[in-house]
């Protein structure tokens, strides 16, 4: 009788820890992100754009497709103060609050780009909107926090409330320069002091909106001087006073070279700042032809086609699964579609379905790898000097004779045997 009851507590605290460990495998997943920036997909399904599955069905709700089956659990969506109309320069406070409020509807995750101008904000251009010119520095500082509070209210009222914020895009040089042809521009070199103290007063008025209206979101400070981790770290270093939580970049390896290079970015920037998270904001590679702008040729490796592509993210998520950091990978405009449309011209070359049949590529369903990273939070101890070994329930694994094929949990690690 003593026996069934020491027996019976043993397979009860097996199974106690076997709970923790799947939680803890849960757990660590829900912390990742993977998604993509869908900001034009409102657009393709205005103009019935056709998207098919692998097997050639028509796909009627892709913003579902991605999320059932390629494990998407946020949606980064990009906000103009008032567009131009220009090409992908389309989205507006009432646009982009409707797209988030189906996101969100759909149980994932929002994340919005404030641009702060009404045209791409890029490291080429950071123009101030039209409508906030002739504002000097302090009016400047005080209108970003206005327009900031504006938009994430209405997004509250909306039930559309981001999770993340971003506040600027790539911003590596500063923002609000002014306009083009202005003889004083208000870029950020990092071999100068000059606009430093006005680029961190508008970040910090610009946070401060953000937490006051959405006290839970998370701040991210987008870069993308990914080539260049020496110069990464000195911006981050530069804006060590301003309140924000996620770094990120952006990652174009036609502009910004090899996976390695960017592990080696993402590696030096969780060293010196162990206390931010860390984040791929944008990544995309090419699926038909290479820009003849590109900085690096690395189409011995990657072909500028959807197998490319597939072998692209599979490098990059087999690259930076180690980064404790690392939070998310995020694809720049998957939703891109170029068949019998011209939603969006010129074509990005970019996108996640194949340019000439509209069906999903494999590339998609290679991003959902990065959520699982095989490790659990909870430490198995050993017994007695010998390694103890658990199936995915909880039961020990005998293993005399050797592990059979399957997947296993030894001291706090998830192993696959084939």
């Amino acid at each position: 009788m003593e026996k069934k009851t020491t027996t019976t507590k043993c397979l009860k605290s097996m199974l106690t820890l076997a709970a923790g460990l799947f939680v803890a495998i849960v757990a660590h997943s829900q912390d990742r992100l993977v998604g993509g920036d869908l900001s034009m997909l409102p657009k393709y399904e205005a103009a019935n754009v056709a998207y098919f599955d692998q097997s050639g069905n028509l796909i009627p709700d892709v913003l579902k497709f991605v999320k059932d089956e390629a494990g998407f659990n946020v949606v980064r969506i990009r906000l103009f103060v008032t567009p131009t109309g220009e090409t992908g320069v389309v989205q507006d406070l009432d646009y982009v609050a409707a797209l988030a409020r189906r996101v969100k509807a759909e149980g994932m995750k929002v994340l919005l780009d404030f641009h702060y101008s009404d045209i791409w904000a890029d490291p080429k251009g950071q123009w101030t909107p039209s409508l906030w010119k002739g504002l000097d520095d302090d009016a400047l500082i005080g209108k970003i926090a206005e327009y900031t509070t504006e938009v994430l209210t209405c997004m509250n009222d909306e039930s559309a409330t981001p999770d993340y914020i971003q506040i600027g895009n790539e911003i590596s040089f500063g923002m609000l320069w002014g306009s083009e042809g202005d003889a004083d521009l208000k870029k950020c070199f990092i071999n100068s002091d000059d606009n430093w103290a006005r680029f961190k007063n508008l970040l910090n008025s610009a946070a401060g909106a953000c937490r006051a209206v959405c006290p839970t979101a998370k701040i991210i400070v987008h870069t993308e001087r990914t080539a260049d981790a020496e110069t990464t770290q000195a911006i981050y270093s530069r804006l060590s006073d301003v309140d924000y939580d996620i770094i990120a970049l952006s990652y174009y390896p036609e502009w910004h070279n090899d996976v390695a290079t960017l592990v080696g970015n993402l590696t030096n920037l969780q060293s010196q700042f162990p206390d931010k998270q860390l984040l791929v904001a944008e990544i995309g590679y090419c699926n038909n032809w290479y820009p003849t702008d590109a900085t690096y040729d690395l189409t011995d490796v990657y072909p500028a086609s959807p197998q490319g592509q597939k072998k692209f993210l599979s490098d990059v998520v087999d690259g930076v699964k180690d980064i404790d950091n690392l939070i998310g990978l995020i694809y720049w405009f998957p939703e891109e579609n170029p068949v019998n449309n011209h939603v969006y011209e010129p074509w990005f070359n970019h996108g996640l379905f194949n340019p000439t049949t509209g069906k999903v590529s494999d590339a998609l369903f290679e991003l959902k790898r990065f959520l699982d990273d095989g490790s659990v939070d909870e430490i198995v101890a050993e017994q007695n000097g010998e390694r103890q070994y658990f199936d995915i329930l909880g039961r020990k694994v005998d293993v005399s004779n050797g592990l059979q094929s399957g997947i296993y949990i030894s001291n706090g690690k998830k192993l696959i045997v084939r």
